[in-house]
């Protein structure tokens, strides 16, 4: 009998223990373009990182993690709701424009050399999607956002996703303004000027965590390290100039002192939790938002080195999109483990509900898959993960493609990019050709059209917008200009007519020879469209038409001929030049296209 009353006690204990035991604080550390191989825990000789380092003796490291693209605003979204991409219609580093696209569309044109059209990207995360902050947030977490957003602007923001307390947390794609206070926003604390950002967000974090020790709570601590522009500390800088090694696969100083000014205030985190007696009740994951920048100079170099991976952010090889993942879940991960199960960003969201004692959500986190058991260090096979990457990026040499990994093998389908604008496939296998170099496609046909059929149901299933056949690829240039946007091209002796059909008319052209910048564009046009005309250009070192390399100029839309010479203030040499001579639809007329250097000669003449 005082042996049932004694069972019977400690039944009853046990089950008022279980609903007085609190649930975990959780922090998410979300690095920017910070590579698989960027602390010296993933095996970096050069970079210095004893915080990371030290995360990851407490808890597990993991292999093969992935982010669900090579950018970061579709990897973020992936994060917040547990959902691909491609799903989310959000697939491009597009957060940060004004222009606000909810609905995005199939893409209706491309050049003569671009085989598939490819769709728009969202540029904001619409705020119906329900975020693990807002789940935490509804059972008492107190949550806050730290860092770099970049998921839209105006309501877009993560006030209006669960987060109560938001610092920095707005649409810029890297840190406002640059590394060095002062910063034009006012979600961060105003600081002494040549205060670095992350610094300053570090000890709002540090301060909402004494703030909220009772707990539980939820931070996200997101840094804008290691993204551009490439600004440093001037002390570390000279510290790795003097560990520069030619040996090295990583031999920026500017890159290694950036990412130890994030570590240093890993290494604060950390301690702070000791300090204040939480860090066993505290959840820590750490991982970053694509793979490695490979396509920026910095010091004369890369950023970074992504070896022995293939390729880097902005493609959807290896490089861009493993990353690393460190969790510390005290009492579940063994301290100092490693695990090579398959993971993706989209992950996150269910195995956070898990730390949180909560309920799965699948109708919400569609995609992820909870990988609890990986971090206990037990088997778990999560299934393919897919990639969905439907962009030409000509810094990175990306082509539109979707990928698919399960198991060893990766497939890429490379859209209409093969013979007869047929899709094109690559095939890997990782534990053999970690550097994917060996492409087994043609000599693997079945295991190709398996992996293809994996793509291809989840592409329905979701409603992917994927490119198109671009019916203009291979035609010829018309007096050397290619239609590139919404508008026709025809020759009438030696004058370039241009019918513009949309608002976005847009053609390009590839001079002769080599040119060296500054140069001048000039040209005779006459016009019955609207808006202003602008010139691009990319050279041997600007890789992709962008606004800040471009010029614009008035047009006069009076259906008369006016002489037009617009400056081209570049350094290099000229690879490419587009026109967009008006912003809707119209005719136009050009003639006397040509580049004139400083001196005044005609360097090239299109006629």
């Amino acid at each position: 009998m005082n042996y049932l009353i004694l069972l019977f006690l400690a039944l009853v204990g046990a089950f008022v223990g279980s609903l007085s035991a609190k649930p975990p604080n959780i922090i998410l550390i979300v690095a920017d373009d910070l590579g698989w191989k960027d602390s010296a825990a993933y095996g970096s000789e050069f970079y210095k990182t004893p915080g990371i380092d030290r995360l990851a003796s407490e808890g597990v490291r993991f292999t093969d993690a992935y982010s669900a693209n090579p950018l970061c605003c579709p990897t973020r979204a992936s994060i917040l709701t547990g959902q691909y991409p491609g799903r989310l219609k959000f697939t491009s580093a597009s957060g940060h424009i004004a222009q606000e696209i909810l609905n995005p569309k199939q893409g209706t044109t491309a050049t003569p050399d671009k085989p598939a059209i490819i769709p728009q990207s969202r540029s904001r995360l619409p705020n119906e999607y329900v975020t693990y902050a807002e789940l935490l947030k509804d059972v008492g977490y107190h949550t806050a956002f730290v860092g770099k957003w970049h998921l839209g602007r105006g309501d877009y923001i993560p006030e209006n996703q669960g987060f109560d307390v938001v610092v920095g947390g707005r649409h810029h794609p890297g840190p406002p303004g640059g590394f060095f206070a002062p910063w034009p926003i006012n979600t961060i604390k105003k600081v002494k000027p040549g205060t670095h950002i992350s610094d300053a967000i570090t000890d709002e974090a540090l301060e909402f965590i004494d703030q909220n020790r009772e707990g539980p709570f939820l931070l996200n601590l997101w840094f804008y390290d290691v993204h551009a522009p490439f600004q440093a500390k001037p002390e570390l800088i000279d510290k790795y100039e003097q560990l520069v090694d030619p040996n090295y696969d990583q031999k920026s100083p500017t890159m290694g002192a950036m990412i130890e000014t994030m570590d240093t205030n890993i290494e604060r985190l950390l301690d702070t939790l000791d300090r204040l007696g939480i860090r066993d009740d505290t959840v820590i994951i750490f991982t970053s938002d694509n793979g490695g920048n490979m396509y920026n100079q910095v010091d004369g170099t890369t950023p970074t080195s992504n070896a022995p991976f293939r390729s880097g952010k902005g493609n959807n090889y290896e490089g861009g999109v493993r990353v690393p993942l460190i969790v510390s879940w005290p009492e579940v991960s063994k301290p100092g483990g490693v695990s090579d199960a398959i993971i993706s960003s989209v992950d996150l969201y269910p195995t956070i509900l898990r730390m949180a004692g909560l309920a799965q959500r699948p109708e919400l986190h569609i995609d992820g898959v909870d990988f609890t058991a990986a971090i206990k260090g037990e088997a778990h096979d999560r299934g393919p993960i897919i990639s969905d990457f439907p962009h030409y990026v000509p810094a990175t040499d990306n082509l539109p493609n979707t990928s698919v990994r399960v198991g060893d093998y990766k497939l890429y389908r490379f859209y209409y990019d093969g013979e007869n604008q047929a899709h094109r496939y690559e095939l890997y296998n990782l534990k053999e050709d970690i550097g994917e170099s060996k492409n087994l496609a043609a000599s693997m046909p079945e295991k190709v059209q398996a992996l293809d059929s994996i793509i291809e149901a989840h592409l329905k299933e979701a409603g992917v917008l994927v490119p198109i056949k671009n019916p203009r690829f291979g035609s010829k240039p018309v007096m050397g200009w290619s239609a590139m946007g919404e508008l026709d091209l025809s020759r009438e002796g030696d004058v370039l007519k241009v019918v513009a059909t949309g608002s976005d008319p847009r053609m390009v052209t590839k001079p002769k020879g080599k040119n060296a910048g500054p140069l001048r564009l000039q040209f005779t046009m006459r016009s019955n469209s609207s808006g202003g005309g602008q010139v691009f250009w990319t050279t041997d070192k600007v890789k992709a038409f962008k606004g800040e390399h471009s010029t614009e100029f008035d047009v006069k839309h009076d259906g008369q001929w006016h002489t037009y010479s617009v400056e081209l203030p570049f350094n290099g040499l000229l690879k490419n030049v587009r026109m967009d001579p008006s912003r809707g639809p119209g005719a136009v007329e050009l003639e006397n296209i040509r580049l004139v250097n400083s001196a005044g000669q005609t360097i090239h003449i299109w006629n």
